[in-house]
């Protein structure tokens, strides 16, 4: 059953990602050949107008397979035509049908390329509704603090709302945990609110046993329900959160912060889908439901900036050279461009594949 929810579940994410290109290249003009789920051979195909819609054998990955998406264009020799190789890919693009995708205009294909990433946060969006409307939101509120650390030593009590910390927003609670684990031994300015009065101190993390620095503060666990517009508020916030941890982790995984082996991939995540749908369904369908909710928002958020990061082979690497386009005023040539996806593609699957071995290595050693 475990295995069944999460291929449910990263069906789910890959057809919002996909559609979000698809429903985008409609809407320019340009011709989907192909829209599929999955990689490898077609079990389940079947064509409608111009578009054949495919199941896979692989059920990971999937895409939307546009007319001219490659930005191929037929070559000719120099001693044939005599030109630069620069006026004949010009020459050939003005050959290209009308909806093909490098016929549009640069802004067009901008708008497709970055609507699989934005349909991932509108997924991530309606999951946070969802969850905030069942069962409310974390306030950046204060439970209690820990005997002899800054927060304490500072006058910070029980029931106290944080609400900035240093040039950053709270929110949630989570924020602030996460705040100090990505701000470890830096100075906090604190800003919080007590009876409708704000007050700011200064707090230097103290190292616990764990070797870890923390602030003291106890909270999280509260949840608090709202009407329409807070639920509307604090799902995008719930969003924010999710977003801003992908980046600040990215940030972490660079320098050194977090170790390669807590990186999980596809098979970790089925495990991390399993013990979370094990927990819950103890509690009836309805806990289940928001588990995997949860843990949905969670992959489609991440699964959104991954796709975002200037990687050659992803949508942010694909955007680069449209935005470079829009500047110069004229297209990278395709063949170098498509060196450099191929390239990063490589680099790609043999990450994939060390995140693979990770994974196996974590649950079975």
């Amino acid at each position: 059953m475990r295995i069944i929810i999460a291929l449910l579940i990263f069906s789910l994410l890959i057809i919002v990602h996909e559609l979000g290109h698809f429903l985008l290249a409609k809407r320019g003009g340009i011709r989907v050949n192909e829209f599929s789920l999955g990689m490898g051979p077609r079990l389940l195909s079947k064509q409608l107008g111009e578009t054949r819609y495919s199941l896979k054998l692989f059920p990971f990955g999937g895409s939307c397979m546009m007319e001219g998406e490659d930005g191929l264009y037929e070559e000719e020799t120099l001693e044939e035509t005599g030109d630069s190789r620069e006026d004949r890919r010009e020459e050939s693009q003005r050959k290209l049908p009308s909806y093909s995708f490098g016929a549009k205009s640069v802004w067009v294909r901008i708008s497709v390329v970055a609507a699989g990433p934005v349909f991932n946060f509108i997924l991530a969006f309606l999951l946070a509704l969802f969850i905030i409307g069942s069962i409310g939101y974390d306030e950046p509120r204060v439970q209690g603090v820990a005997e002899g650390f800054p927060a304490q030593e500072a006058g910070i009590q029980p029931g106290d709302k944080i609400i900035k910390m240093n040039h950053t927003r709270i929110h949630v609670y989570r924020e602030v945990s996460m705040y100090v684990q990505t701000h470890q031994q830096e100075t906090v300015n604190v800003v919080y609110e007590r009876d409708g009065e704000r007050y700011s101190v200064t707090l230097e993390p103290k190292q616990a046993e764990d070797g870890q620095y923390y602030l003291g503060f106890k909270g999280g666990g509260v949840q608090v329900r709202g009407g329409i517009l807070k639920t509307l508020e604090y799902s995008l916030y719930e969003v924010k959160y999710w977003i801003s941890l992908t980046i600040q982790s990215l940030g972490m995984l660079i320098q050194g912060q977090v170790g390669a082996d807590e990186v999980s991939g596809p098979v970790g995540i089925v495990n991390a889908i399993g013990e979370s749908y094990e927990t819950s369904r103890q509690d009836g369908f309805f806990y289940v439901l928001l588990s995997m909710a949860y843990m949905s928002l969670l992959l489609t958020a991440n699964l959104g900036v991954m796709n975002l990061l200037p990687i050659p082979a992803l949508d942010g690497g694909r955007l680069v050279f449209l935005f470079l386009e829009a500047i110069r005023g004229k297209a990278v040539d395709p063949e170098k461009e498509g060196m450099v996806h191929f390239a990063g593609l490589m680099v790609l699957m043999a990450v994939m594949v060390l995140v693979l071995f990770n994974d196996v290595r974590q649950i079975f050693f």
